[in-house]
């Protein structure tokens, strides 16, 4: 083989190596765009998490907060509300699973592993009824806690299912204290 058809051989391959590596390029710039519109807008990134102060509540008052579009709700408990969840034997619960995103998943129902520890008398939960969907009523029920009118479900103080047809404890979302008195959901 001659130099001419060498150099003619290389010349070839390099030309098709460059032609594919802008054409790879070009394809990924193309497809950038599409790429990139399927992530979430600002107003969803704005609302992945929020900052609630917690200092305006006072014992046994509970508020209601918007986060991802459901209800969460935050209560504020008393002595005998934190003493009442604590005394629940877990093998009567018809839930025994937490339900805590701040906890192992599996962790057992107790009052402890509904609420962030040390941070006891502050219950932080989804207020969406885990049966169909409903908003539970606040301080009602026949555990004192919760009760969703529709279905006939009763909730604890710890927003345990106690009785009812709803399957699951009242989720407990990703909580996080930045101060005694202020708190990241999300």
């Amino acid at each position: 083989m001659s130099t001419i058809e060498t150099n003619d051989t290389e010349r070839r391959d390099f030309l098709y190596i460059a032609t594919g590596a802008v054409g790879a390029v070009g394809a990924a710039l193309t497809a950038w765009p599409f790429i990139d519109q399927m992530n979430p807008d600002a107003a969803v990134l704005a609302l992945s998490s929020i900052e609630v102060d917690l200092s305006p509540l006072e014992e046994g008052q509970s508020i209601t907060v918007k986060w991802r579009g459901n209800p969460v709700i935050i209560r504020y408990r008393t002595a005998k509300e934190i003493e009442e969840a604590k005394a629940v034997a877990i093998e009567t619960l018809p839930d025994q699973q937490a339900r805590n995103a701040n906890v192992k998943e599996g962790d057992q129902a107790t009052d402890i592993n509904r609420v962030v520890d040390g941070k006891e008398q502050y219950l932080v939960m989804l207020g969406v009824c885990t049966h169909l969907g409903c908003v539970p009523i606040g301080d009602a029920g026949e555990y004192n806690g919760w009760f969703c009118p529709c279905h006939g479900s009763h909730y604890d103080t710890a927003g345990r299912i106690r009785k009812g047809p709803a399957p699951e404890n009242l989720p407990v979302p990703p909580t996080e204290y930045l101060s005694d008195t202020k708190i990241r959901i999300g």
